[in-house]
């Protein structure tokens, strides 16, 4: 407080301008020179307090027209965290009670103004930890329900308010709303060409331009990748079709333009009015991602609603379903594994062969990324099957090579959420691990943050049985959510792999460089290695390094290639 750079900002409140300059004097022999604005009215309390610029408020008891208790309740106000020590030759020890339980931090009788400094020490340093705390708070608050990126709501939230206007239509008879499914056009084409950073920048641009069509009360949010989703409440289907057709011109006239190269740019929107006939949020997106796929399928850049008896769109949904062709794949075989290798940035982080298994689907001479089944695999139940699968393969291929029994390396497996909830796929692993006669200390499982949190106490528990066998683990996609690093507490992990949407930007973004610094430095002090995702070139890979990240993984380090 005595640093002259920054002097305490004091609010006072006093109708005596006599009291006012003892309190003051009282301050300066104690070595505090304070910036003070004396104010003797609520009138002019009112206006200091807007300015919301105080470290502290000294105020009086009684004053003329207003007392301390007013004084409370406007600090309170206007600013929560702002710490008021009461000063006053007349308060009874009754009113000093029931000021303290009012929210004042302390009261100080005039005759001993020797308390005065170290109550004001105490307080303005307790007054910066409550603010910090609550903005904290609040940066969380704001992370849990909106995506990173593009600030919108994202699709936890948006979910959770299309439940809410299904319960609307349900309990209303009158209530009217519809979903819109938005899906841009060319998205693949500007991220592959361009990267992922143009990428990027078009879907805050896009996110920007919707914007300025959505009314307060509707709800616009990103609900991953190239996907968004608005819920206009009260609007009926004529309101909503006029909607999307001009976001659709919007997007259309909208030219992207990135390294002087200019893209055209569309939207396919799929509508579903919000009814009764209705019973999940699930079913609901579930329609206008299906009508969005029919706009695709009409040529793009239109609007699509959803009718059940539309032909094409029951074809559509019959392709959507990819349970027959998931399940005579792990009939026939027909998966394979990819291999993605890491690299050690540390002298000390290298210590063996470090690749990851990455699954992929064979049909016929085509090899189909899990992008595309994967989702698939986890709404109808099978994602426990693939993994078993993924397991079988990469346990054969560590006992066919003899890497399984090397003295270093790691081989990562991705698991899925689902599966740790399945009491027999520990045992399947340990069977598995000892049929090939493998090291478990060279197998580390994956399991995204997300999922790991979502089935927390199954994760806890699955971890615990394969680590007191040997096996490693890694917790992957690491800064996503709004709760990681106190998560991270909670699970016994050996690696963890920074999320690469923080990762690919940090050379850009001071406040990815940061999320990712302090991923690596909390991971450290865990005693955890650290893995940097989507590293795509070698300015990122040098900085990494500087920043003291373990291992870099990315298209810049080494590309998917199949097993050999």
């Amino acid at each position: 407080m005595t640093d002259t750079a920054s002097p305490l900002r004091m609010l006072i409140v006093e109708d005596s301008e006599d009291d006012a300059l003892l309190l003051l004097r009282e301050l300066r022999k104690g070595g505090i020179n304070p910036y003070h604005e004396l104010v003797d009215s609520e009138e002019r309390l009112s206006n200091a307090l807007s300015q919301n610029k105080w470290d502290i408020v000294i105020t009086d008891h009684n004053m003329p027209g207003f007392s301390s208790f007013r004084v409370l309740e406007l600090a309170g106000k206007y600013c929560a965290d702002l710490p008021v020590i009461i000063v006053s030759g007349t308060i009874g020890e009754g009113i000093a009670v029931k000021a303290m339980k009012a929210g004042a931090q302390d009261y100080i009788m005039k005759d001993n103004l020797s308390r005065l400094i170290p109550a004001i020490d105490r307080e303005v340093r307790e007054g910066y930890v409550r603010r910090a705390k609550r903005l904290a708070e609040t940066t969380l608050e704001h992370m849990a329900y909106h995506d990173s990126l593009t600030d919108l709501v994202n699709r936890r939230e948006f979910e959770r308010r299309v439940v809410q206007a299904l319960e609307d239509t349900h309990a209303n008879d009158n209530s009217r709303h519809v979903l819109l499914y938005l899906d841009l056009d060319q998205f693949k084409i500007i991220n592959d060409t361009c990267g992922h950073i143009a990428g990027d920048h078009l879907l805050k641009q896009i996110a920007a331009l919707l914007s300025h069509h959505i009314r307060s009360d509707d709800t616009l949010a990103r609900l991953g990748g190239d996907e968004f989703g608005i819920l206009l409440r009260g609007c009926n289907e004529v309101d909503a079709q006029n909607v999307a057709d001009k976001l659709c011109d919007e997007v259309s006239d909208y030219r992207f333009v990135w390294q002087n190269k200019p893209f055209s740019i569309s939207l396919s929107i799929g509508m579903v009015l919000v009814n009764r006939d209705y019973r999940s949020a699930g079913e609901l997106l579930s329609h206008a991602d299906l009508a969005c796929y029919a706009a695709k399928d009409r040529g793009r850049n239109n609007v699509q609603l959803y009718k059940s008896n539309d032909v094409e769109m029951l074809q559509r949904q019959n392709d959507m379903r990819w349970t027959s062709r998931i399940q005579q794949a792990l009939q026939s075989d027909s998966f394979c594994l990819w291999q993605q290798d890491m690299v050690g940035l540390q002298p000390n982080s290298v210590d063996g062969y470090q690749t990851e298994f990455l699954v992929r689907l064979k049909e016929g001479g085509n090899i189909i990324p899990p992008g595309a089944f994967i989702p698939a695999a986890e709404r109808f139940g099978l994602m426990t099957r693939v993994d078993r699968k993924v397991i079988e393969l990469a346990f054969q291929y560590l006992d066919r090579t003899g890497l399984g029994r090397k003295d270093a390396g790691t081989f990562f497996i991705n698991l899925s959420g689902s599966s740790f909830n399945e009491p027999e796929l520990f045992l399947f692993i340990r069977q598995m691990a000892e049929r090939h006669k493998l090291n478990p200390e060279r197998i580390c499982f994956e399991i995204t943050e997300t999922s790991a949190i979502a089935n927390l106490n199954a994760t806890q528990r699955f971890i615990q049985n394969a680590k007191q066998s040997g096996f490693k683990f890694a917790l992957d996609d690491f800064g996503a959510g709004m709760s990681s690093f106190s998560y991270l507490k909670a699970l016994p992990v050996d690696y963890l792999k920074v999320d690469g949407g923080f990762v690919r930007n940090l050379l850009d973004d001071s406040i990815d460089l940061g999320i990712v610094d302090a991923c690596n430095r909390i991971a450290h002090a865990a005693g955890l290695k650290t893995v940097a995702e989507f590293v795509e070139n070698d300015a990122i890979k040098t900085r990494l390094v500087e920043l003291g990240l373990d291992y870099a993984q990315g298209f810049g380090i080494s590309k998917p290639k199949p097993l050999i």
